[in-house]
């Protein structure tokens, strides 16, 4: 079997994405992007099951699948999920002083991630989601 596409160009689509994201937020760096993204996918896992968790991951891209997982303790109570501004709120302040998210974080990694993502495979794992998870990832 042959190494599959995804993962050989795993880094460059990952590149292509960080500088998406950074130009959608309008940030300097992407550094600052990949800070936001890892608050933002953060953010949304801990409101999953892990069921639910890792049926999202599995349509990501590779990188992006690993950042969502990283650092992913599975004992953590599943939190609720709650209005865009608290959410908001709680990306931002996703290792604080290093963070310099805009008030339109979820909305623009929404938008950089679903120019990124097989439209399709996107739409039917969000349709098994709770309402609230499709709602997070509106543009």
């Amino acid at each position: 079997m042959t190494v599959p596409m995804e993962y050989r160009q795993a880094s460059r689509d990952f590149d292509a994405f960080l500088v998406d994201a950074r130009d959608t937020a309008m940030l300097q760096t992407t550094n600052q992007a990949y800070t936001m993204i890892e608050a933002v996918l953060t953010v949304f896992r801990r409101r999953l099951s892990v069921a639910d968790a890792l049926a999202f991951a599995a349509v990501l891209p590779p990188v992006l699948r690993a950042i969502f997982v990283s650092g992913w303790d599975i004992a953590e109570p599943v939190r609720p999920f709650a209005e865009r501004d608290v959410l908001t709120r709680e990306v931002q302040a996703f290792r604080g002083d290093h963070n310099v998210s805009p008030e339109t974080a979820i909305a623009d990694v929404a938008a950089a991630l679903g120019r990124h993502v097989d439209p399709a495979a996107f739409a039917r794992v969000l349709d098994r989601l709770p309402p609230a998870a499709r709602e997070f990832w509106r543009a």
